[in-house]
């Protein structure tokens, strides 16, 4: 992960906010309409995020319409910045696969009631 790309990404707008919202997997649109974000800067700061290694394309599922839709998840836990004299140091702890999978049988069972 490039410390200078990740801390860049975390300083745009709307990016705090799409990640803090994906602890769980969310589409373009779902995060569009959580967060008040108009959907063309959505697309825009998920592929901003990806790019950075922060977010991760996590399936394509069947939307309500009956279209294959793209869903994002972090894969990140935790960031810590730290700045040793003239260095930029980044410490990330990623989801655990356990985690991962856990959140997807609770997505799974919402998503059949």
């Amino acid at each position: 992960m490039d410390p200078d790309r990740t801390l860049a990404a975390l300083g745009n707008d709307y990016n705090p906010d799409i990640l803090r919202s994906a602890y769980q997997p969310h589409s373009a649109q779902e995060f569009s309409d959580m967060l008040d974000i108009p959907i063309a800067t959505c697309y825009r700061r998920i592929e901003e995020l990806s790019e950075a290694g922060l977010l991760t394309l996590h399936d394509r599922v069947l939307s309500d319409e009956h279209r294959r839709t793209n869903v994002y998840r972090r894969e990140i836990d935790e960031i810590n910045v730290r700045f040793d004299d003239d260095e930029l140091v980044l410490n990330v702890t990623e989801r655990p696969e356990v985690k991962n999978k856990l959140d997807d049988v609770w997505r799974r069972i919402a998503q059949d009631n």
